[in-house]
């Protein structure tokens, strides 16, 4: 390589920094590597000062059982890779009915392994969260899953307190179609499952965009109404000691951990 003429010589200098983009927090996710919505939702959905740091883990374009439950091979290794030196104050696995198929415990148990400064959690510890938190207990679950699927979601809800009075799915088995249903679609779906009785509809589903029609969701049937997503940022927030207030998302994120409707 030529020598450049005049010799370059940096002056030393004082560089100034300051906390960088997360000044408040730092939080990891851990999404699919086929997912399309899930890291716009989190980028828009984290409040400023709040940097997300997201890495993806290698899975099929097919979500079913026997794929889901494939996800927790590489979990640890994805985990260590999220911003080490920084070390996020949370890091979450970013899909729900991988959630639930390989356990909460268990991906709870990997992302320790690789990331043990961080509070480890999974987006359906945020749903389920974010379900108590609005007062629910009668619930509808509006999904784009396979009923394989759903039949495993709806056991899991039960056993977790909640009367699912019912729960639908679209048989949609490919993660990247999923990201391609129409908000509008998704809103009209939703609603048409709602029943009087309800406290509260979930839509389940990460790869699916939820966000964009969830407040009109809300207005239009009169109840909460939690998605995986606004559950998932809300509960990662509120682990990180973030209480931000953030409108037009639904009434969860008007309330903290110790805030009731």
């Amino acid at each position: 390589m030529d020598t450049p003429d005049p010799e370059i010589c940096s002056p030393p200098r004082e560089v100034l920094y300051d906390d960088g983009t997360h000044s408040r927090a730092l939080l990891g996710f851990i999404i699919l590597s086929m997912d399309l919505v899930m890291e716009e939702n989190i980028f828009r959905l984290c409040p400023e000062g709040v940097g997300p740091s997201v890495t993806r883990l290698d899975s099929t374009s097919d979500c079913n059982l026997a794929t889901l439950a494939a996800q927790i091979d590489g979990m640890a290794e994805a985990a260590s890779i999220l911003q080490p030196q920084a070390r996020p104050a949370v890091v979450c696995y970013a899909c729900t009915s991988g959630s639930i198929v390989i356990g909460e415990d268990q991906v709870c148990d990997e992302i320790r392994r690789g990331a043990p400064w961080a509070k480890p959690s999974t987006l359906v510890t945020g749903a389920v969260n974010g379900l108590r938190r609005v007062g629910a207990h009668k619930i509808v679950v509006a999904t784009p899953y396979l009923d394989e699927i759903n039949t495993v979601e709806a056991v899991f809800l039960q056993q977790k307190g909640f009367d699912v009075l019912d729960i639908q799915g679209l048989n949609v088995e490919d993660n990247e179609a999923m990201g391609r249903i129409k908000p509008s679609y998704i809103r009209d779906f939703a609603l048409s499952i709602d029943q009087p009785d309800a406290d509260a509809i979930f839509v389940s589903c990460g790869g699916i965009r939820t966000i964009d029609v969830l407040q009109e969701i809300e207005d239009t049937a009169g109840k909460p109404v939690i998605s995986s997503n606004q559950a998932m940022i809300w509960d990662c927030l509120r682990r990180a000691g973030i209480d931000d207030k953030i409108a037009g998302y639904g009434q969860l994120f008007r309330l903290d951990w110790g805030e009731s409707l």
